[in-house]
């Protein structure tokens, strides 16, 4: 195959700090090439430069054997190169055909031709079999078709290089399946991909080459033929993985109680509808299911974010049902929130404020009504260094962390206030595999003392590894429970897509 692209000693200083260190790496015509690592390897600042957002400090670009350098991201485009970004960024009032070819609008007597739009961009849906409505509004569409809209505008743009940042971070497993055969088909089809991920078993699946990256530095560079997920792993932490410690059942009094709620709002079917689940002490229950099936207004319900017409929460047996969320989280709760920006932090906030969230109230860190923040800071720095959180400092703003960063330090806090039961909504996502066996053991630790876990997750995996029981949620309702025994990925799948089990 012929080589499409060499990236040869790319190096980048942010001062003393050098987030890339001497990376090369070539890519061929219909090549997939993974580049792999942990939060802050270096990965995302290597594709910036390659992408024309940044500059490099040292190294060169070839294209085709000829030496570029790219000022900008316009000229990355006009050299067929094109960045999927982890974040979508499309106009929810527009249709996808308006998203696709928006600033380069096919036109006819000077005004917008939408029909012509239409059809460029179910050509293209044809030509590369991406499954896209044209007409449908970008808000309405899952958030698996709205990442095909965006690869798709970078087709129509004439993109034979196509970047994508961390494209399966906020996919269910059926969505994930569907861009992996995307990937593929467009590698088929000659186009060259670089695939940014930690997700070593999707890279194993879908990639021809991987790049691995830690600390800014290149680790190795293998084909999937050379290789297996525990090596890349390997490569990626610079040590064997630790396996998860083993659940014995406990059979524990209930912590957590749902009966019968429902959630109703304007339309003629409920949000939740007639929902009834008990966790108990030392266990975690998992609630599996596609987003957008009643997970998120479930957690909301239960924290107090979202109120309830009909049901009742109990913690420990007392009624929290519409209290407020302080009330709740005093009762017992802690909540690690699936929109760690939204929910979990304060973006104008420290490192250190934030960290603070939930515990300015507790005896141990006041006096007379004074924050005692000497203790607290011994605290917050041993969790920055438990869960290798990368911070310049205590009073950096939490919005200028990385994501993972921030859902590590928001993790940490929730795990440290050793309440009855945590809420772990997505409690991995967008953090890196040495975190992430760090916060599976916390949850397992926190089971293993007799305390609960509701844990809610996209990752099949993750939920089949950690959970005891398992219930699969279906358009507002719980439409199955499987036991951790009878847990299968074809079993839970099926119920996830509003199918029965057997």
């Amino acid at each position: 195959m012929a080589v499409r692209l060499e990236m040869r000693n790319m190096t980048k200083n942010y001062g003393s700090f050098k987030a890339n260190d001497s990376i090369s790496l070539s890519l061929n015509a219909g090549e997939i090439h993974a580049v792999v690592g942990e939060n802050g390897a270096g990965k995302t600042t290597l594709m910036r430069m390659l992408y024309g957002m940044e500059q490099p400090t040292s190294g060169d670009i070839y294209l085709d054997g000829k030496k570029v350098m790219f000022s900008n991201p316009n000229d990355a485009i006009e050299n067929k190169i094109g960045m999927v970004h982890q974040h979508f960024m499309l106009f929810p009032d527009f249709t996808a055909a308006e998203n696709i070819v928006i600033g380069h609008e096919p036109m006819k007597v000077g005004f917008f031709d939408r029909k012509k739009a239409i059809e460029k961009v179910q050509n293209l849906v044809d030509q590369y079999k991406i499954p896209v409505r044209p007409n449908a509004k970008s808000a309405s569409c899952s958030l698996g078709e709205q990442q095909r809209i965006e690869i798709l505008k970078v087709l129509y743009r004439g993109a034979d290089i196509i970047i994508l940042d961390e494209p399966t971070a906020v996919l269910t497993p059926l969505e994930v399946k569907g861009l992996l055969k995307t990937i593929r088909e467009l590698a088929n089809q000659g186009k060259s991909i670089i695939l940014i991920t930690h997700k070593l078993r999707e890279v194993m699946e879908v990639a021809d080459k991987m790049t691995v990256l830690r600390n800014g530095k290149v680790t190795g560079s293998v084909s999937r033929q050379e290789t297996s997920v525990d090596e890349l792993a390997k490569l990626m932490v610079g040590r064997d993985l630790q396996n998860l410690s083993t659940l014995t059942p406990m059979n524990g009094k209930p912590i957590l109680e749902v009966k019968n709620m429902t959630i109703q709002e304007k339309t003629n079917k409920p949000i939740l509808d007639d929902i009834s689940f008990a966790v108990n002490q030392g266990e975690i229950v998992g609630i599996a299911g596609v987003s957008g099936n009643g997970q998120s207004e479930l957690l909301q319900a239960i924290t107090g974010l979202r109120p309830i017409q009909q049901g009742n929460v109990y913690l420990e047996g007392k009624d929290v049902t519409n209290q407020p969320v302080a009330s709740i989280r005093e009762a017992g709760l802690s909540h690690i929130p699936e929109d760690r920006y939204l929910w979990g932090a304060a973006k104008q906030a420290t490192v250190e404020e934030t960290a603070l969230m939930g515990y300015h109230t507790k005896p141990s860190y006041q006096s007379k009504s004074f924050l005692l923040k000497k203790p607290f800071r011994k605290l917050v720095k041993d969790w920055i260094t438990k869960f290798e959180i990368k911070a310049g400092s205590l009073e950096e703003s939490a919005g200028n962390l990385s994501g993972g960063n921030l859902q590590k330090l928001i993790v940490a806090r929730e795990l440290g206030q050793e309440t009855p039961i945590l809420i772990a909504a997505e409690p991995t996502r967008g953090v890196d595999i040495g975190a992430m066996e760090y916060i599976h053991e916390a949850l397992l630790n926190k089971r293993n003392k007799g305390e609960a876990v509701l844990l809610v997750s996209s990752e099949l995996t993750e939920i089949m590894a950690l959970s005891d029981r398992i219930l699969v949620m279906y358009e507002g309702e719980i439409v199955g429970e499987i036991g951790r025994k009878d847990a299968t990925e074809e079993a839970i799948s099926v119920l996830m897509a509003g199918g029965v089990t057997t």
